[in-house]
């Protein structure tokens, strides 16, 4: 048992010190967007409630374990349940559960009931499938599939410090749209439109995942997030219609997903 003890006590420490490196955000990839700052002070305010309970649970066991060890000409005693800790130990649990409930509520409603609808919002539609996503956006008419619509695959571009409105639908199988940068993860799923929305605060390129598996392919359906500023935004959109948009070219329809 004498070296039991520092060894547990060792491994302890490391996991206390890499806790705190984690919740604290050192281990998660830098937030450039405004949700992003109440996702990760809740996603750290659980890590420690987690990490409490997990040590006083740990350590009530290694103590019973030492404290109750096999001695000779010692008998094991018959303890019988307790009613009144069996009611404890599911009510604060169920207290625990509610309160987080209750106290995250407003920081979800912003993120999946309450889209933005300020004039500035860019809306886009994400039509994903394996192994790609297919990104279209309105065309100067302001409508989705009509003649100018701009469409291409793997790349989103979208202006920084303005909300982004993003429908996003499933061509085959469920697909995960994931922005770690942007604290941004939904689902797409066949023959349901979902919204999400975000915002960015820092110019530059992102990865977009899928967190999903989606089949033998899904190692490699990444995009790529293009932030520009305002300006940078609307002269690429501009130059994109001059160009002249093909959507008919893609083949599928988005009401229908085929």
């Amino acid at each position: 048992m004498k070296r039991v003890l520092p060894v547990l006590g060792l491994v302890i420490g490391i996991l206390c010190t890499s806790g705190v490196a984690f919740a604290d955000g050192t281990w998660l990839p830098d937030n450039f967007s405004t949700l992003g700052k109440e996702i990760d002070h809740l996603w750290q305010m659980i890590f420690w409630m987690v990490t409490i309970v997990f040590f006083l649970t740990e350590g009530a066991l290694i103590y019973f374990v030492v404290r109750f060890r096999e001695r000779p000409g010692q008998k094991a005693a018959y303890i019988r349940e307790s009613n009144a800790l069996e009611v404890v130990w599911s009510v604060i649990p169920a207290l625990v559960l509610v309160f987080l409930a209750l106290y995250q509520w407003n920081t979800w409603a912003e993120a999946k009931l309450r889209p933005p609808e300020s004039a500035d919002t860019v809306k886009v539609q994400i039509l994903a499938q394996q192994f790609e996503w297919n990104v279209r956006y309105a065309g100067p008419d302001g409508a989705f599939a009509t003649d100018d619509d701009l469409t291409m695959k793997n790349q989103l571009y979208i202006p920084e410090g303005k909300p982004i409105l993003i429908q996003i639908r499933a061509l085959d199988v469920i697909h995960s749209f994931f922005l770690p940068n942007f604290r941004v993860k939904q689902d797409a799923v066949p023959g349901t439109t979902v919204q999400v929305w975000f915002d960015a605060n820092k110019t530059g390129k992102y990865e977009i995942a899928c967190s999903e598996i989606c089949g033998l392919g899904h190692y490699r359906m990444r995009a790529l997030l293009h932030v520009y500023t305002n300006d940078e935004f609307e002269s690429w959109l501009q130059e994109k219609y001059d160009a002249g948009a093909t959507p008919a070219d893609w083949g599928w329809d988005w009401e229908e997903g085929v």
